[in-house]
């Protein structure tokens, strides 16, 4: 983490106060209290990564906790964090608003995030088939394709083109409960996790019926 960089990014943004706790002040010695989201948690990035959302919602009950805020804003890039989030706030009666903040993205299409400083110049163009990919999804869509296999598919195909690329997972579920589904309906989240290089990337996008 940078946090001289990440500062400036957020005074550049207008941002008044910066909470940035030491390891110790937020998980002392003896620590061995923590909070868990069950059955959203075994899909998608809970499957390769264990453990990793009992983490993320224990420190965000504290942070919440500790600030009491009216508002809290998570961006969509990690969708299932976010829902993961709503599931919690709601659960345990958390007087706050959870808004999911739009993915933003590079002007090439790529969505932005940290890890993408670990990508090679000949690495980008591969790392852009996630948002290609989510691209033909939906056009395949708009053009009457409702089967899920075949999207998966047609996604996979496309990303395993691309040099440098290892999909983690390709899944197309529920917007809320995040379980698979089988054929579209109404709206369907496309979700995406593939390792190009070094980067872990994730990407998403929910899919609708005209």
């Amino acid at each position: 983490r940078n946090l001289q960089r990440d500062a400036s990014l957020a005074e550049k943004e207008g941002t008044d106060v910066l909470f940035v706790p030491e390891e110790k002040e937020m998980y002392p010695e003896g620590y061995q209290t923590y909070v868990e989201v069950t059955q959203l948690t075994k899909y998608l990035c809970g499957v390769s990564r264990p453990g990793h959302f009992k983490g993320v919602t224990t420190v965000v009950a504290k942070l919440f906790n500790i600030i009491r805020p009216h508002i809290a804003i998570f961006g969509l890039k990690d969708y299932q964090q976010y829902i993961v989030i709503k599931r919690m706030v709601r659960d345990l009666n958390y007087p706050i608003k959870i808004i999911g903040c739009p993915i933003v993205r590079e002007t090439d299409g790529l969505a932005m995030s940290s890890r993408n400083v670990y990508l090679t110049s000949e690495q980008r163009p591969s790392a852009l088939s996630l948002y290609k990919s989510l691209n033909i999804a939906q056009e395949m869509v708009n053009k009457g394709e409702r089967k899920a296999k075949n999207i998966i598919k047609a996604v996979s195909t496309f990303i395993q083109k691309h040099p440098y690329t290892k999909i983690d997972y390709v899944k197309l579920c529920h917007p809320e409960t995040l379980e698979d589904l089988e054929e579209i309906k109404e709206r369907a989240l496309l979700a995406l996790a593939v390792k190009v290089g070094k980067a872990r990337l994730i990407d998403n996008t929910i899919l609708g019926v005209k």
